[in-house]
């Protein structure tokens, strides 16, 4: 009676949450694709008036977007949202979005944000690492794959190589190819769009207005020629000697 209880009180959750929001129900396709118009975070969503929504479009001949931009730009939130709205869709909920069409999940990894195991003796880019292998070794072609920033961990050099190589594995034809977003600075590895089959750039629109960078938070197709990493320090408040 509990358990029937609880499922009850959730999906009445899920109901009141979805028509308060202006949440939809996804559509559940047989193919390989991932297409979501006009998608927002749920959480985020809540706490930014106006949410800038994007859409996101992944399939098995556009596999892999490349994500780059400006530090605070919006491509975590991007990532995150689309995780969720693939989770919630399946959990049977309405998602935040004008439209959603998914073809089967059987996973969602992610590598995502920055932190050491210091009880385990491992550091940042152990982890960083540890669970990349994880990815590469488990991910199907069923898969969403959520990769943020990977090598930064280390050298310029070393985490540029391990960056391509990755992605290098994970459009491979004769790999698992997973549907996957990868976001970088590293900006080099935008050329791999002209060499490597299922991989497009797309990046957040940025403007710049009397010395000053304005995010408008739009993911647009191409490739952002600055991550604008000391205008954010000069937002977090470093001393003028430091960030001018």
């Amino acid at each position: 009676m509990a358990r029937a209880i609880a499922e009850i009180d959730a999906l009445c959750a899920f109901a009141a949450i979805a028509v308060a929001r202006d949440w939809r129900r996804p559509q559940f396709v047989d193919e390989a694709a991932i297409e979501i118009d006009a998608g927002r975070h749920p959480v985020v969503e809540s706490q930014v008036d106006p949410f800038i929504a994007n859409d996101t479009r992944l399939a098995p001949t556009r596999q892999l977007l490349l994500i780059t931009g400006p530090n605070m730009g919006g491509k975590s939130t991007y990532m995150r949202q689309v995780a969720l709205i693939v989770l919630m869709a399946h959990a049977g909920a309405f998602v935040p979005a004008k439209a959603a069409r998914l073809g089967p999940v059987d996973q969602v990894f992610t590598r995502i944000g920055a932190a050491d195991d210091l009880a385990g003796g491992r550091s940042t880019f152990m982890v960083e690492m540890t669970e990349s292998a994880n990815i590469l070794h488990n991910a199907t072609a069923q898969s969403l794959v959520l990769m943020d920033e990977v090598g930064r961990g280390t050298s310029t050099s070393d985490g540029l190589s391990i960056a391509r190589a990755i992605m290098e594995f994970l459009v491979d034809p004769e790999g698992p190819r997973p549907r996957t977003l990868f976001a970088t600075h590293f900006h080099e590895l935008t050329e791999l769009q002209k060499l490597l089959p299922g991989v497009e750039n797309r990046t957040f629109a940025v403007r710049e207005w009397k010395g000053e960078v304005i995010f408008l938070y739009k993911v647009i197709p191409g490739a952002a020629d600055d991550s604008y990493g000391i205008h954010v320090a000069k937002l977090a408040g470093l001393p003028r000697a430091v960030s001018w």
